[in-house]
């Protein structure tokens, strides 16, 4: 058996994958074991896991293969230091010590941590948009396709089209940095108060409140964007290559004020910022798309990279029909750079071909920790934690289904844990989409964050086309579409004056909880690879007559996804949530009073995001 395991790490979001004999056994990132959000150390706790998964040692392991090259990106770090001094200074001298320390003698440190005294295994690099662009085609359900990646920055590259033709990926045309869509979405993510590498889903759920009225001076000042989709960025606005700031007072100058302070009040300016650059960014990627149809002849379009994390923009590029399908890599991030690499080493490296498979071999994207029942329950009563369990699974998930169907809000955790930054099923916190309060009621009591954000519904796959203006598969949540207009409701215009959480708790639609103020949704379709999520889903389904529920992260604002039961009992005691679902477990919250006090107040350690 041929062992290889993949590794992302050092920037953000760490993470390990494990491919055995071309087929994905496991991959997670580093986060949900350390709770530490967007860990970026080395991933020593996922690295361990997957090894356990596969039933081997780390000297059992074939090869080991790195997601981009350090040695380049150093070199691209100095070059536009150079090219930028002595601005920059403050900024260099806080990078160095990490790159001499650590990230310039990766190999070394890959070597001591899996293999310490003995003969390591061939340790690969590739490229880091040659692994995003695997992790985009190889598991995809194509067997040629084009291929686009767009993120802030690998070594050079910021963007790379190209195709991927059975067992082999060739990537024709780049972009590169300072030159980044990636990063001018960035740049706007700072400017309007958010963390970057982490808010720019925050700068995607404010646009809808916003006007693009800064569309034209963006394009007129800042990227000139061509028909093909190439771009180059006017960086006389912005500090990113060099400096600690991702903008400057030019930028400020241009758009009437310095940036926002994180967790101010967000003004109208801020949502129409948001808008205008919400709306390049998909004009950027749809001339793309374009240009890569008329390039290639592909029928079929891969997508990976963290801006393909945009889900609105895959939305349009979708709708447009540009191309019959496309397959967007559910850890689309640096995170999946860990698995573009590992079959980088599979395909490209070793050789081994590609075999015919009628669907992705990613599946529904399980392929974390699992806990068994018996660890489970092992668990609740080494705590003394009150809980029930059902004799049969349709008693258990038509009990599940009427607490939703009664407005309680559920964490449920189940199977083995998502691989990338959505919850599909497996550790997510549930409720109603039909509620008009549910909306209010998860994002302040249950999630603790921004009122102005959306949720997610999860609908069966056959029943998608009743509520949304689609037609397909959307398994990852990474497609938007309208909600159908027979199931909408007009809003007044004194309702279109609200912001936030008042105007969401505006029913626009009979499944409000889950309709954004544009009418759009962000769906994930639940198919039968989806196991007991799909389960409780029918159950609902047969007895509300609705397919839709609200499928949201099981985790609070700044911690990671739950991981353990523990992380999820915990979660459960700490929030408002009404009922914890651990595997055929169910715990209710008037039950637990006084009950593992010392587990509930365990204190995490958070970094608001």
């Amino acid at each position: 058996m041929i062992n290889i395991l993949g590794i992302s790490a050092f920037y953000h979001d760490s993470a390990a994958c494990l491919v055995q004999d071309g087929r994905i056994v496991a991959a997670a990132q580093e986060e949900r074991f350390t709770r530490k959000k967007h860990d970026h150390r080395f991933p020593k706790q996922a690295v361990q896991f997957c090894l356990e998964s596969g039933g081997i040692t780390a000297q059992q392991l074939s090869a080991v293969c790195f997601y981009d090259k350090p040695f380049i990106k150093f070199e691209r770090l100095l070059k536009t230091y150079l090219a930028y001094a002595p601005f920059g200074f403050r900024s260099f001298i806080k990078a160095m010590p990490l790159w001499l320390k650590e990230k310039l003698l990766t190999d070394k440190l890959i070597e001591k941590e899996l293999f310490g005294n003995e003969k390591p295994a061939p340790i690969y690099f590739t490229g880091h948009h040659e692994s995003h662009a695997a992790s985009a085609f190889f598991p995809s359900p194509f067997q040629r396709a084009a291929v686009l990646t767009i993120d802030g920055v690998g070594e050079w590259s910021t963007t790379t089209l190209g195709q991927g033709i059975d067992n082999r990926i060739e990537l024709s045309h780049e972009i590169r940095f300072p030159h980044s869509i990636g990063l001018l979405y960035s740049a706007f993510t700072y400017y309007t108060g958010f963390r970057v590498n982490s808010g720019e889903y925050k700068v995607m759920g404010l646009a809808p409140y916003g006007e693009p009225r800064y569309v034209d001076l963006i394009l007129r000042e800042l990227i000139d964007l061509k028909a093909d989709g190439s771009f180059a960025l006017n960086m006389k606005y912005f500090n990113y290559p060099a400096g600690l700031t991702m903008t400057n007072t030019a930028f400020d100058e241009l758009f009437g004020g310095p940036p926002r302070k994180p967790e101010s009040r967000l003004t109208q300016r801020d949502m129409d910022l948001t808008a205008s650059v919400q709306k390049v960014t998909e004009e950027a990627m749809l001339r793309m798309a374009r240009h890569l149809r008329k390039v290639t002849g592909e029928r079929y379009l891969c997508l990976a990279g963290g801006v393909a994390l945009n889900c609105v923009a895959n939305g349009l590029i979708y709708k447009e029909g540009i191309f019959d399908d496309l397959w967007i890599q559910p850890a689309a991030g640096d995170t999946g750079g860990a698995l573009g690499a590992a079959l980088c080493a599979w395909h490209h490296v070793l050789k081994q071909p590609r075999h015919a498979l009628p669907a992705s071999i990613q599946g529904p994207s399980y392929l974390g920790p699992e806990f068994s029942q018996a660890a489970i329950e092992a668990f609740l009563k080494q705590h003394r934690i009150p809980y029930k369990t059902l004799p049969d699974n349709e008693t258990f998930y038509r009990e599940v289904a009427a607490c939703l169907a009664g407005e309680k809000v559920v964490g449920w955790f189940d199977g083995a844990m998502e691989f990338g930054p959505r919850a599909l099923g497996a550790r997510s916190i549930l409720g109603d989409a039909r509620s008009s309060k549910m909306q209010s009621v998860m994002n302040l009591k249950i999630k603790y964050r921004e009122s102005f954000r959306p949720f997610a519904p999860a609908v069966l796959e056959e029943r998608a086309s009743d509520y949304f203006d689609f037609k397909g598969q959307s398994p990852y949540m990474l497609l938007v579409a309208p909600v159908q207009p027979a199931r909408r409701i007009a809003m007044s215009a004194a309702e279109q004056t609200l912001f936030g959480i008042d105007k969401l708790n505006v029913p626009r639609s009979d499944i409000p909880a889950v309709t954004h103020v544009d009418y759009s949704a962000r769906l994930q379709t639940v198919g039968p690879e989806h196991g007991g999520f799909r389960k409780l889903l029918e159950a609902f389904y047969q007895l509300t007559g609705c397919a839709v529920l609200i499928n949201t992260s099981f985790n609070v604002r700044g911690e990671p996804i739950v991981c353990t039961p523990e992380d999820a009992y915990r979660c459960f005691r700490q929030t408002e949530m009404d009922v914890l679902v651990l595997g055929k477990c169910i715990l209710y919250k008037h039950e637990q009073a006084g009950v593992a006090e010392a587990l509930a107040n365990k204190t995490v350690a958070r970094e608001l995001d």
